[in-house]
């Protein structure tokens, strides 16, 4: 009897980590509607991502605490990995302000491209032939997406470059997470909001001047600021650290991929912000780059894509 019992247990817990990395794909999708809403309300540039971090790191401060012993204790790189993490975030919130929400978010996914450069030449990891066509796709799909307009494939204004730099920077991040942490979800939140605060406050003075902040849009930038640091930058990222423990590395690289989906119909809908042809072929070969990329891993993975093991 305890065989069946365990086996419907982790079931139930795959699906539900499951849901958690789906939903988070769909959330973080439309997250550009409170980033830009408080822009529209004062927190231009990289002010808003800074109160949106503050309330974040503000709300999770209190679980480092309690785990002030295990972070303390934990190994310089994980911490420094979780910390670059959060300001790989950073750029990329900051982003939404200065490009294309579709855009800024499939220049944010060919950090699979990335990463595998990095576990070839960097980490020594073995590098499988379809990784290698995984990169010729996603680069592919790069210069598809920003030659659409016929110039030179090459980023085009703050936007395009911060989600870039971005997502290298992510890809170097979760090569030290996957190697070196072991840190518990809310703590790592927290070092991760730190990071993204940390870079928010110095690219703030720089890409704008100080906010001119009036006491009857106080009350209302404060409450979004908390309710967008606590939703996104709290809850949502430890969701995603507790069920990235439990899935399968492919199967949360897929459910991820909601957020294009989201951010692009949103864009659409929302912001009237429509792709090219070519940027839509663009941008379904940095999918397709992100799926070779894990696709070694699906193969070698115990159970099937959808958790019935």
């Amino acid at each position: 009897m305890r065989g069946p019992v365990q086996r419907t247990s982790r079931h139930a817990v795959t699906l539900i980590a499951s849901a958690i990395t789906l939903w988070t794909g769909v959330f973080w999708g439309v997250y550009w509607l409170p980033v830009r809403a408080l822009a529209e309300m004062g927190l231009v540039g990289a002010w808003g991502t800074l109160a949106i971090t503050l309330a974040a790191a503000g709300l999770l401060l209190p679980f480092a605490l309690v785990s002030r012993r295990r972070l303390t204790a934990a190994n310089p790189l994980a911490l420094a990995s979780i910390f670059l993490g959060g300001a790989a975030f950073a750029l990329y919130s900051i982003g939404f302000l200065y490009g294309r929400v579709a855009i800024i978010i499939l220049l944010w996914f060919l950090s699979p491209v990335w990463s595998t450069l990095i576990g070839r030449f960097i980490m020594r990891w073995p590098t499988p032939h379809l990784r290698v066509a995984a990169i010729v796709v996603g680069l592919a799909g790069l210069a598809l997406i920003l030659g659409a307009n016929g110039q030179a494939p090459w980023p085009r204004g703050v936007g395009e470059w911060m989600s870039l730099v971005g997502g290298v920077l992510w890809s170097i991040s979760t090569t030290g997470i996957r190697t070196k942490s072991d840190i518990d979800p809310l703590p790592a939140a927290f070092v991760f909001a730190i990071g993204a605060t940390v870079a928010a406050l110095a690219l703030a003075p720089i890409l704008a001047p100080s906010p001119s902040l009036y006491a009857q849009d106080a009350a209302r930038m404060i409450g979004l600021g908390l309710a967008t640091g606590g939703l996104w930058w709290g809850a949502s990222i430890a969701g995603l650290m507790w069920a990235t423990t439990r899935l399968d590395p492919a199967r949360v690289a897929i459910l991820l991929m909601t957020e294009v989906l989201a951010g692009a119909l949103s864009a659409a809908f929302l912001a009237d912000e429509r792709l090219r042809a070519a940027e839509m072929v663009g941008g379904i070969l940095v999918l397709c780059a992100g799926v070779l990329e894990i696709w070694p891993t699906r193969r070698a993975a115990s159970g099937d894509l959808l958790g019935n093991g």
